[in-house]
């Protein structure tokens, strides 16, 4: 028996709204009755669609897109719980109320196993209830989808798709930072300044269980061996001068998340010793305190300097070293993976002429070779800011070598304008520029493609696949 809310009748007309703003919503029942009389309570607030049988409502749940599917259990042709099902496996699913007949709770029961967000007795039905159910599971679905989106927007700033590389070098820390990142063990990422390590760290806790919790990251050259004991386990009110209230630290902070440190090879001995302690007990006091306290925290250490020397030379703790070197992972200079520049370049192009609104969209020839032959001592964040600085300066719709740093565009010197004038047109494309490249050095090698490899700067499997790109694998 279905009852009308409070103060209101199956008849009353709907208001005139605009009906594309309200969530459409479909009503599944054989019993004409019941299909009027919720059709007439709930559309002034959804857009109403009823079918008689599962079978056409299965035509038009595969029409429309349907925010909510409120179905009988008991159909002509097929079962609501079959419907809910199929429902349930389209691309973008409605949420799913069973109606059942009262005391039919195990049914009901089976159907959200089976996919049902809700159910209701259709002895016990109000529309203030079911009104209210609907809208509940509306707010639901709404945060899901919110949260998904999130996440998808957290993996494309934070995932592998924000580490650019095609080289074998690169390759090789793509397949370890994936094995690494599920697991619970301490990463040490070694590499030279801005060659992207920071980004590795995130990359790990952002395809690690612990995504959901916080990536707290300490950068220890900017802070005295004071103010980085600090830092990292907090303090106590007047536990030095100046500290003048509790400071709840960086480990409390990454609590049940990641702790990133960088430059880890700064911090003094007296810090290497509590780090050390905190490895391997999981435990720590605040500076001024007894009290001990632990933190579910994992560690990933970031250094651009050989800690294997320092161990030598008795500036940094052996233990230590062993301690946070439960995976290393080197990151290569962007020297020693030419065949990347190509994309770093393209795909820092795009993020700053999108930012400066500007309809750069290209490099000539003289540019893209002037970026190979550059040996770039600041790796990719040198490249990320010579690029910056070039779509400041672009004035067409593709980068030249004149819009480059000098520190770019004079250490090739000849040699670049050499390779530019080879290239016979400052209007080519980076693929286009990047096939020329491989036909020179290939003819400049009598078709030997080691050799032409090696003085590309890329391996010889990258180089055939690059010939297999661009059709060139007869070329001689």
């Amino acid at each position: 028996m279905l009852t009308p809310r409070r103060g209101s009748c199956y008849s009353a007309p709907a208001r005139e709204a605009d009906m594309t703003d309200k969530p459409m919503l479909l009503i599944v029942d054989d019993e004409k009755p019941t299909r009027d009389g919720l059709r007439a309570a709930l559309e002034e607030r959804y857009d109403v669609y009823v079918a008689e049988d599962a079978r056409t409502a299965l035509g038009l749940l595969e029409r429309e897109h349907f925010a909510v599917l409120l179905t009988d259990f008991r159909l002509p042709n097929e079962d609501g719980m079959n419907l809910i099902a199929r429902a349930k496996s389209l691309a973008k699913p409605p949420i799913c109320i069973l109606m059942t007949a009262y005391g039919s709770e195990e049914v009901a029961v089976t159907a959200m196993k089976r996919g049902a967000d809700d159910y209701i007795a259709k002895g016990r039905l109000q529309i203030d209830e079911l009104e209210l159910r609907i809208a509940r599971a509306l707010r639901q679905q709404n945060l899901e989808v919110e949260n998904v989106t999130l996440r998808q927007q957290l993996d494309r700033k934070f995932g592998m798709e924000n580490i650019i590389g095609e080289s074998p070098a690169m390759a090789e820390v793509f397949e370890t930072v994936r094995q690494v990142a599920p697991q619970p063990v301490a990463v040490l990422l070694q590499g030279e300044s801005g060659s992207g390590k920071e980004l590795v760290a995130r990359a790990i806790h952002q395809l690690s269980p612990r995504n959901r919790h916080p990536l707290v990251a300490v950068h220890c050259a900017a802070l005295t061996p004071t103010l980085l004991e600090s830092e990292l386990f907090g303090h106590e009110k007047g536990a030095f001068t100046g500290a003048t209230e509790r400071r709840i630290g960086r480990f409390e902070q990454a609590q049940g998340g990641t702790l990133f440190l960088d430059e880890i090879g700064e911090i003094d001995a007296t810090t290497q010793v509590k780090l050390l302690r905190f490895l391997g007990e999981r435990t720590f006091e605040r500076v001024g305190s007894n009290k001990t306290l632990t933190a579910d925290v994992r560690l990933i250490a970031a250094t651009n300097k050989n800690l294997e020397d320092m161990v030598r030379a008795g500036t940094f703790r052996e233990d230590l070293f062993y301690r946070l070197r439960g995976v290393e992972i080197w990151l290569p200079p962007l020297r020693q993976r030419v065949e990347d520049i190509p994309l770093l370049a393209q795909r820092f192009l795009g993020e700053f002429a999108g930012t400066m609104n500007k309809a750069v969209r290209d490099f000539t020839a003289d540019a893209l070779d002037a970026l190979l032959h550059h040996s770039w001592p600041g790796n990719v964040r040198e490249l990320r800011a010579a690029i910056e600085r070039a779509v400041v300066m672009c004035r067409g719709d593709r980068i030249s070598v004149r819009d480059l740093p000098r520190s770019v565009s004079a250490v090739t010197g000849e040699k670049a304008a050499d390779s530019a004038a080879s290239l016979a047109t400052h209007d080519l494309t980076v693929k286009e520029a990047e096939k020329q490249l491989i036909i020179r050095a290939l003819k400049e090698h009598d078709g030997n493609r080691s050799l032409a490899a090696e003085k590309l700067g890329i391996s010889r499997r990258t180089l055939h696949r690059k010939l297999h790109q661009f059709k060139l694998e007869n070329f001689k």
